[in-house]
């Protein structure tokens, strides 16, 4: 599958090198960066089980699922473009903190958190 502004390794377990991500999530994610018209720079794609945060929790979450990505922002501007087209591109996880925002394509209705 070839992306526009991503490649896989983009996405890799910053601790262990291991990457799960579904290239349909990558794809979904291209699209939403071509629609926002800005670079998108991923600070967390992919994380093994082993990855630090990861070992903190009872169950691994939406990053260890290989649907979920964290993307860098830095304004309002952004994060606003971002959270707006996401929700119309389908995305069904939002969580947003002053310098990133959390994508991901979980199976509920929409929701949005704060970090």
């Amino acid at each position: 599958m070839d992306f526009r502004y991503f490649k896989i390794e983009d996405f890799a377990c910053s601790e262990t090198g291991e990457n799960g991500i579904k290239p349909e999530f990558v794809l979904a994610l291209d699209d939403l960066r071509h629609k926002c018209g800005f670079p998108f720079v991923v600070t967390s794609g992919f994380r093994s089980k082993d990855h630090s945060i990861e070992k903190t929790k009872k169950v691994g979450g939406r990053h260890t699922r290989g649907d979920a990505a964290d993307i860098q922002v830095t304004n309002g501007l952004q994060r606003m473009a971002i959270v707006s087209k996401a929700l119309e591109h389908g995305f069904k996880g939002i969580g947003v903190a002053k310098s990133f925002v959390h994508l991901d394509t979980r199976d509920s209705e929409p929701v949005m958190w704060t970090y």
